[in-house]
């Protein structure tokens, strides 16, 4: 273990031999950190927090923080950072709010500089969190989400698998999966980049095309646009949309954009513009 002598490490807590902690950074409390992860220099790690294997802390960033939350007492609560997550210069990722509750960041998860995730927070594998990206409290995102730089979501937003969220969004309703946000709260697009990328087939991002449509520019009230895509899909891509979309969603979800973009009220949300722009 290479610990620097001007580090200060609690006894409490529990590191791997491999583990190195740079000059000036901070363990404080019953933090447990895997192997052959790195806390750089100014790094904070503190709490009941759990970082797995290979992650990556950076200067200035605080894992496991006191969520800021004018309901939080002081209770034990938890952070959990899975398997190579990367947490950049001056990000930070804060604990749960309540006794007993977690925020839990997925595997190969990125946080860019000055990124922050709110207590409660639950993201998958593979999420992008770019530069000074916020993201309130109890947001859930599904695989490889990206979030743009300074991208701003609310509390119980969610957001699906390869959405995008632009740089600067302002997102309030739930996002769809492989759809890509922008502005306040619109949907502009599907994400057919981010899903060749990812090595999704011809006949999927057919399919999520088609879906779009469906529920962005076929003028349907958004519950019998989901309604019709339900009786449509048939590729794994096309379930696990659906089944986003028909899940319970505390926010309503997010409405597609047009030359006169009106905003989404829950399930009523109706696209302005029927072409296949």
């Amino acid at each position: 273990m290479a610990i620097h002598p001007t580090a200060i490490v609690d006894r409490r807590a529990e590191l791997d031999s491999t583990v190195e902690v740079g000059p000036y950074a901070i363990i404080e409390g019953p933090v447990k950190i895997g192997a052959r992860s790195r806390i750089r220099s100014h790094a904070i790690v503190t709490g009941w927090t759990e970082l797995g294997e290979d992650c990556d802390i950076y200067p200035y960033a605080v894992i496991g923080g006191d969520p800021q939350d004018f309901h939080f007492k002081g209770d034990r609560s938890y952070c959990r950072l899975g398997n190579r997550v990367m947490v950049r210069e001056g990000a930070s990722i804060h604990r749960g709010s309540y006794p007993e509750s977690a925020t839990v960041i997925g595997d190969d998860t990125v946080f860019l500089s000055t990124a922050h995730a709110g207590h409660n927070c639950e993201l998958g594998k593979g999420v992008q969190v770019q530069h000074g990206a916020l993201l309130a409290g109890h947001v859930f995102a599904q695989d490889k989400a990206i979030f743009g730089a300074h991208a701003m979501v609310h509390q119980f937003v969610r957001i699906g698998s390869l959405a995008f969220l632009a740089a600067g969004a302002r997102v309030g309703m739930d996002v769809p999966p492989f759809m890509i946000c922008q502005g306040e709260t619109t949907l502009v697009a599907h994400n057919v980049v981010g899903m060749r990328r990812a090595g999704y087939s011809p006949e999927e991002l057919f399919e999520i095309r088609q879906a779009y449509r469906t529920l962005y520019r076929s003028g349907l009230l958004f519950r019998d646009a989901v309604q019709r895509l339900a009786g449509m899909v048939k590729t794994d891509a096309g379930r696990l949309l659906v089944s986003f979309l028909q899940s319970e969603s505390k926010r309503g979800f997010a409405a597609g954009g047009s030359h006169r973009t009106r905003k989404a009220v829950g399930g009523e949300a109706r696209s302005d513009a029927t072409s296949d722009e």
